[in-house]
C-alpha cells in the first residue's frame, strides 16, 4: 500500500495522546512507518497545548489519561472555533456501548477499543483523514430545503433565524440527507457517504449520529417547517419535508 504523503505533499501529522509509553512507540512506528508525521502528548493539558501551538492533521486521543480524561479534551477542543472540526479518533478500553455513545455525542469523529491492531489504526486514521479532505472541498455553498438552511463551512444549520452548531459527522450526514430530500437512506449508504468506504467500525455508529442529529433538528423553532428525520422501517432514514 502505497504511504499517504507524497514527496510532493506536506506529511499529515498525527498527535498521539497517550498515556502508556509501549503503546505510544507502538502506534509512533506504525503511523510513521505509513508516511505519517507523528507528535505525542502524554495527557490532556499537554494534548490542549499542543493544539494550540500548531493544529495537528488529526488527533489520536485516548479516553483515559491523568488529570483531565480524553473526553474532556475532547470537549474543549469542540467547543474552541479554529479547532472545532479537528479530526478526532478516541481510542478506549471501554467496551460498553454507551461508552461509545458518549464519545460520538461530544462530537469525536470515530473511536477504536483496545485491544487493537496497528493495521486497525492506520486504516480508521486514513479514512477519517479522506473524509476531512473531502469536507473541506466539497463543502461550501449554504444547502437549503423548505425551512432549514445548512452552512457545511459553519457547522451550523439554521431554521427561523435560528442556528445550532453541529458536529462535523453531523453536517455531512445532514447534507446527504439534505441532497436528496424524500429519498430514504440504508444504513451502509449513510456509512459510506458519511463516514467513508473504509471505515471499518461498527454500522452501528450511524444510529448514534442520527441520534445527536434528529434531537438537534427537534430543537427548532415548531413555527418553522423543518424537515423531519425519519426512520424507515426495514430500510434507514430519510429527510421529509411532508406536512
Amino acid at each position: 500500500m502505497a504511504d499517504v504523503a507524497s514527496p510532493a505533499t506536506a506529511r499529515p501529522t498525527i498527535l498521539v495522546v497517550e498515556d502508556e509509553a509501549p503503546l505510544l512507540t507502538l502506534l509512533r512506528y506504525n503511523l510513521e512507518k505509513q508516511g505519517f508525521q507523528v507528535e505525542e502528548a502524554t495527557d490532556g493539558q499537554e494534548a490542549l497545548l499542543r493544539v494550540a501551538e500548531a493544529r495537528p492533521d488529526l488527533i489520536l486521543l485516548d479516553w483515559m489519561l491523568p488529570a483531565m480524561s480524553g473526553i474532556e479534551v475532547c470537549r474543549q477542543i469542540r467547543r474552541r472555533p479554529a479547532t472545532r472540526d479537528l479530526p478526532i479518533i478516541m481510542v478506549t478500553a471501554r467496551t460498553e456501548d454507551q461508552d461509545a455513545v458518549r464519545a460520538l455525542d461530544l462530537g469525536a469523529d470515530d473511536y477504536i477499543t483496545k485491544p487493537f491492531s496497528p493495521r486497525e489504526v492506520v486504516a480508521r486514521v486514513r479514512a477519517v483523514l479522506r473524509r476531512a479532505r473531502g469536507r473541506a472541498s466539497a463543502e461550501g455553498a449554504p444547502v437549503i430545503v423548505g425551512g432549514l438552511t445548512l452552512r457545511p463551512t459553519e457547522l451550523v444549520m439554521e431554521a427561523g433565524g435560528e442556528g445550532v452548531r453541529l458536529t462535523p459527522v453531523e453536517t455531512r450526514l445532514l447534507a446527504t440527507l439534505m441532497s436528496a430530500p424524500e429519498r430514504s437512506w440504508t444504513r451502509a449508504q449513510l456509512v459510506a457517504r458519511v463516514l467513508g468506504d473504509g471505515y471499518e467500525g461498527h454500522e452501528r455508529t450511524i444510529d448514534v449520529h442520527v441520534k445527536n442529529l434528529r434531537r438537534k433538528l427537534d430543537h427548532l423553532p415548531a413555527s418553522v417547517r423543518a424537515p423531519r428525520l425519519e426512520t424507515t422501517h426495514g430500510v434507514g432514514y430519510r429527510l421529509s419535508c411532508e406536512a
